[in-house]
């Protein structure tokens, strides 16, 4: 699937397929009882490393010093994988039948959108995509990766929404405007070659604490619900007190400081952090769609994550988790520089397609 797709962009003749990551092929039950804090489990792999070196060469400053403005001046690691590709004389864009930047209309004006369409004939199945960035950085053209890889290989038309961004406009400022593209891609999923009746939720960090929490406002508002949940190792607690903050508390591209410093900007009051809008680890979780959740080892969050996917299945959902070791937060998008990412994608588009 996905691997064999960046196999061919590179060599430009057979599919070759790229070596499998660590994580076991299977999807696991979601009560594993998996240790992932492993010396060899949270150590990077090469390609990894490879990938945090461009970005350390990069020079960046530490996030959470800075001030928001001048965190979304800083490189971050879309950069430093374009680095590698471009090194390795690897294409840095998977190609996609149609790409269309629009605005929406939001809660509190225009959203820019992203639609990205398969080649081939629709209506296809929708996937409503959430950057990450912590809700303060992020744009449509740091997570352009992802979602062009699950529009190819998935067959899906992915809509990715550019929220507003914190501190400009806190809680719940981007959940509002998460939920009300939501709300526009299910009226008017029949004009971007869509199917009105398959309409999925995702996103990554952020954005996947943004996918499943606008789940959680259309069970509660009675609209449509979602018809599948994409939630890559979301932030699903602001409580910033699991093994893997400690275990992972400077890595890198994430740190424990740098959640702290993100969650700073984003929740109007320290009382927010209660909110099920804004932890849904917190949430009644009973009555949301089936979910893929991903995680990875070298990650403050990927206890909560693994968290939420138990208690999304001890409420009733199907679930389907993978954790995969030797790599980061952000790894899910990398594409051709990791090949944990191809193995991700193949199980995220799996669990996509599994709704029919």
């Amino acid at each position: 699937m996905y691997r064999n797709l960046i196999s061919a962009a590179v060599c430009g003749v057979a599919l070759v397929a790229l070596p499998a990551c660590t994580s076991q092929d299977e999807p696991r039950p979601s009560k594993s009882s998996d240790k992932p804090f492993s010396a060899k489990s949270a150590e990077p792999t090469k390609d990894m490393q490879e990938v945090l070196d461009a970005l350390g060469a990069m020079g960046g400053k530490p996030i959470e010093t800075l001030s928001p403005a001048e965190a979304r001046k800083q490189p971050g690691p879309p950069d430093a994988v374009k680095a590698v590709l471009v090194k390795e004389g690897k294409p840095v864009q998977i190609p996609v039948g149609k790409v269309e930047d629009r605005k929406i209309t939001g809660p509190a004006g225009q959203i820019p959108v992203r639609i990205y369409t398969p080649d081939g004939n629709g209506p296809f199945p929708v996937l409503v995509y959430y950057h990450g960035g912590g809700w303060v950085l992020g744009t449509l053209d740091t997570y352009d990766s992802s979602c062009r890889a699950l529009a190819s290989t998935g067959k899906h038309v992915v809509v990715s929404v550019d929220y507003r961004l914190a501190p400009e406009h806190k809680f719940p400022a981007a959940s509002d405007d998460s939920f009300a593209a939501y709300q526009w891609v299910v009226k008017n999923a029949a004009s971007i070659n869509g199917d009105p009746k398959r309409v999925a939720v995702g996103g990554e960090s952020a954005g996947g604490n943004l996918a499943t929490v606008t789940a959680l406002q259309a069970r509660d508002k009675k609209v449509q619900m979602p018809t599948y949940q994409l939630i890559v190792y979301p932030v699903a607690n602001h409580a910033f007190d699991t093994e893997s903050y400690r275990q992972n508390a400077t890595a890198k591209p994430l740190n424990a400081d740098m959640m702290k410093w993100f969650s700073g900007h984003y929740l109007a009051s320290p009382s927010d952090a209660a909110n099920p809008y804004a932890s849904p680890l917190r949430a009644d979780l009973t009555g949301l769609p089936p979910a893929t959740v991903i995680t990875a080892t070298i990650d403050p969050l990927m206890s909560e994550g693994k968290a939420y996917a138990d208690k999304l299945e001890a409420a009733g959902v199907k679930v389907r988790y993978k954790n995969y070791d030797g790599v980061t937060h952000e790894f899910f998008g990398m594409g051709a520089a990791v090949p944990a990412s191809l193995e991700a994608i193949d199980f995220a588009v799996d669990g996509l397609n599994s709704v029919k």
